[in-house]
């Protein structure tokens, strides 16, 4: 299986002319299913999955032109026959993962059967994350929180973290968690997006992981083939060694 773990989707023209060499077809002769699972415990979440459903988010996804789009919510898995969610996962050409809390999406991706499943897929399929969906891809994560939800899942270890705004320092609670394991390396989305994802702030971030960190703007993207990693940007990014 094939990675793009991006910040905010097909975002730029680079990132689509790498999906679509990805998928070795036009998107429009290809099959996808989309993970909203991700978003639900944020406020009006329910709400924000249809809006990347129905293409009316910030950036393409559902409405790239695919062939036919089928919906894959994870909380439902484990109520369903697996012979059954299991043969729609290895026909599709891509999985396309949205974004939201990652600690929570990584819980359902183990709890569901989905992590055990990705890496025995076919090597051309293409897995595609936006931001949580990026982000729940590595070995060892982490995702700050003014207040982290109750429903976040499993959890290992949390800690304060004094970041700079304009207005004057904020303290976040970083949560870290075990991720689905298909890369070694962490994704710190959306910097310079708002004030407290800066250089600067994700910097203090990837300092608290174990792992090498690529903090990427929303037009970044990290294709992995094979193990092998490379930045397709037109935008921003760092990587941060530990």
């Amino acid at each position: 299986m094939q990675l793009l773990l991006t910040s905010s989707g097909i975002s730029n023209p680079s990132i689509y002319d790498v999906l679509v060499d990805l998928l070795g077809k036009p998107i429009a002769e290809s099959s996808a299913l989309f993970v909203p699972t991700a978003i639900y415990p944020f406020p009006s979440g329910a709400d924000k999955a249809f809006q990347a459903i129905s293409g009316s988010s910030k950036s393409p996804l559902c409405d790239l032109g695919w062939k036919s789009v089928g919906i894959l919510e994870l909380t439902a898995l484990p109520s369903i026959d697996e012979e059954v969610w299991v043969a729609a996962v290895q026909e599709t050409d891509a999985l396309l993962v949205w974004g939201g809390d990652p600690v929570y999406l990584s819980y359902w991706m183990k709890h569901s059967g989905l992590a055990g499943l990705l890496p025995s897929l076919r090597p051309e399929m293409v897995y595609v994350g936006v931001s949580a969906g990026s982000i729940a891809m590595a070995s060892m994560f982490g995702e700050t929180y003014f207040n982290p939800p109750k429903c976040s899942g499993e959890r290992l270890s949390s800690e304060g973290i004094v970041f700079a705004r304009p207005e004057g320092e904020i303290t976040m609670t970083l949560v870290m968690a075990e991720g689905a394991g298909l890369v070694d390396f962490a994704i710190i989305p959306h910097v310079e997006y708002d004030d407290h994802q800066d250089v600067a702030n994700a910097e203090k971030w990837a300092g608290r992981l174990p792992v090498p960190t690529y903090a990427i703007d929303d037009e970044t993207a990290v294709k992995v083939i094979d193990g092998t990693v490379e930045v397709v940007s037109e935008g921003h990014w760092k990587l941060f060694n530990p």
